[in-house]
């Protein structure tokens, strides 16, 4: 599409303003691309405000506009943008770059090992389509829901982190829209601006995002193959006295890594006697590849004491835009929790939620989960397979039995490579990748201070299939032996 627009934008000249383009099936013929491809490069063009398309009578280029008045000065607003009011404040900085590599489609014919979703054709089209139609058709389904979500929603949603024994109810779960927006609203309840929160290093960077708009003050407590390293939590809290630790126990952005058994209890009871919380991510417990095993229970599942706030969401499993989420907790602070999300969204939109629960009591739902689970494993095992062939000097220190990425450590010199190859070059491998006709996601991003060597995430779920996964690492090759 991009390609085509191009092609069409250079050729405006041809036509005097106001005069007609080629028919889009002339179009199709010309460039030999589908009419779909031809719909959307004139899409761009208009939204550029080259050209002006008219139902039925095709396509032409758009007349000059008028002057436009002379532009403001809005210079003033670097310094309303900056000043923190109390100098005790930490600054906000609301920076969007770490998330939107994942979120930024990556332009034609680039392999995208930067996605952070399921590919279309691993998403449950379908049967979303068909929960959304049936959700469409309840009684009531336009009205306004109960400010902290459908009822049935929440018990589903209570059955799902508490299992079977019933560790969490209803009550004391308030839906939400996405991940994204519970983390948020979490951390805005948990931790006054200025405050420090104890994160993991590394660390999801939308999180890090989150915290540092919130005028929060990210602390790094280091994670090794079995999650985070209780010793090093329990000194970060004495150190910083926060009063909120952000973790992901199960299959860990970007490492991997599931919180093993022993240090489940010491997290817990380390927060405890901080007096702080523990915001749990369980972001991917529904991506567990095939070969996983059991999968531990949520911390949630196991704190009679309200020490957990538990966030939950669908959208990894179903669809970017099937943003429905929960958010899990006990005591005071699951009303300070609701009030704060009444304050800034008033609730989840009613068919959203009603079409949540059409998909989840629905026998597809199963069909789709059993479905990704078996092609997950596929994919990670055709990329690991692939990077150890094509590029055994990238190390890969741990393979996820869950989730949709893996995590790279780069070359740093020692063991005869003849260049080291630090964090600071990682954005000449990105470059050199989209070079090669690949997309990848820097480490950087995901360290909230210095991190001690170069890093790299590939996702292996936003791709067509095994082959494109072949040919993205191959390009790989290409790229790092141009900068290496």
């Amino acid at each position: 599409m991009g390609e085509l627009a191009e092609r069409l934008r250079r050729e405006l000249d041809r036509y005097s303003p106001g005069g007609k383009l080629p028919s889009s099936r002339a179009l199709v013929e010309r460039f030999r691309v589908s009419p779909v491809t031809v719909s959307r490069a004139l899409g761009q063009l208009a939204a550029e405000g080259l050209v002006v398309t008219r139902p039925g009578a095709g396509a032409f280029r758009a007349r000059p506009r008028a002057s436009a008045a002379p532009a403001g000065d809005t210079s003033w607003q670097e310094v309303a943008l900056s000043a923190d009011g109390t100098a005790d404040l930490v600054p906000r900085s609301v920076d969007a770059s770490g998330v939107l590599v994942s979120l930024s489609a990556p332009s034609p014919g680039v392999i995208e090992f930067n996605g952070g979703y399921l590919h279309p054709s691993l998403q449950p089209e379908r049967a979303m389509s068909a929960a959304l139609a049936r959700a469409g058709r309840r009684p009531g389904a336009w009205g306004r829901p109960p400010m902290e979500g459908l009822p049935e929603l929440r018990e589903w949603f209570a059955r799902s982190i508490g299992g079977p024994g019933g560790g969490v109810g209803a009550a004391e779960v308030l839906i939400s829209s996405g991940g994204q927006s519970a983390l948020t609203t979490a951390l805005r309840a948990l931790a006054p601006p200025g405050a420090p929160v104890l994160v993991e290093s590394p660390t999801y960077p939308g999180m890090l995002a989150i915290a540092r708009a919130a005028g929060l003050r990210p602390v790094p407590v280091p994670v090794d193959a079995d999650g985070v390293r209780p010793a090093l939590l329990a000194d970060a809290f004495r150190a910083t006295a926060a009063r909120v630790f952000v973790c992901q126990p199960l299959f860990q952005n970007p490492t991997g890594a599931v919180l093993a058994p022993e240090r489940r209890g010491e997290v817990l009871r380390i927060a405890r006697e901080a007096g702080a919380f523990v915001v749990e991510d369980d972001f991917v417990r529904r991506l567990v590849h095939e070969d996983a095993g059991e999968l531990p229970r949520p911390l949630a599942a196991d704190d009679p004491d309200g020490v957990v706030v538990h966030v939950s969401s669908l959208t990894k499993a179903t669809s970017p835009s099937f943003r429905v989420s929960a958010l899990a907790a006990r005591g005071p602070v699951l009303e300070r929790l609701r009030a704060i999300q009444v304050v800034d969204s008033f609730f989840v939109p009613r068919p959203m939620q009603e079409a949540a629960l059409e998909l989840v009591g629905s026998p597809a739902w199963p069909r789709h989960l059993r479905a990704i689970s078996a092609e997950l494993k596929t994919r990670r095992d055709t990329m690991t397979a692939a990077l150890r062939l094509e590029l055994p000097e990238l190390a890969l220190p741990h393979v996820p039995s869950g989730g949709y990425h893996l995590w790279l450590r780069l070359p740093d010199g020692t063991g005869g490579t003849s260049q080291a190859f630090g964090s600071g070059q990682e954005p000449a491998l990105m470059s050199a990748a989209l070079r090669a006709g690949v997309a990848i996601t820097p480490g950087r991003p995901y360290f909230s201070a210095e991190s001690s060597a170069g890093h790299i995430r590939l996702s292996f779920a936003a791709v067509a299939g095994a082959g494109e996964i072949v040919e993205g690492v191959r390009r790989l090759r290409t790229a790092c032996d141009e900068v290496l």
